[in-house]
């Protein structure tokens, strides 16, 4: 059986926050709520599918609009001059 790898990451990480607040859930959500205050996120936060294609398209539209290298002509003619 394959194992996931990211779930797999997830639980020990969750093991290791168990251990380090003696496997007592009220400190462990106490430590997990103190470390949220003191790393506050100031990102944009993704709520569903629809949130994150929107935000994958408006990506894709910004790299092509700054895109230095887009070819806004046509090449000169082989032998031209």
């Amino acid at each position: 059986m394959k194992t996931n790898e990211v779930l797999a990451e997830i639980w020990r990480i969750k093991d290791e926050l168990a251990r380090e607040a003696g496997y007592d859930i009220g400190k462990m959500c106490e430590q997990t709520r103190k470390w949220a205050a003191e790393h506050p996120h100031n990102g944009r936060v993704i709520h569903d599918a629809e949130d994150l294609r929107r935000l994958v398209e408006e990506e894709e539209r910004k790299r092509k609009e700054e895109s230095p290298l887009a070819l806004k002509e046509e090449p000169p003619k082989y032998g031209s001059q």
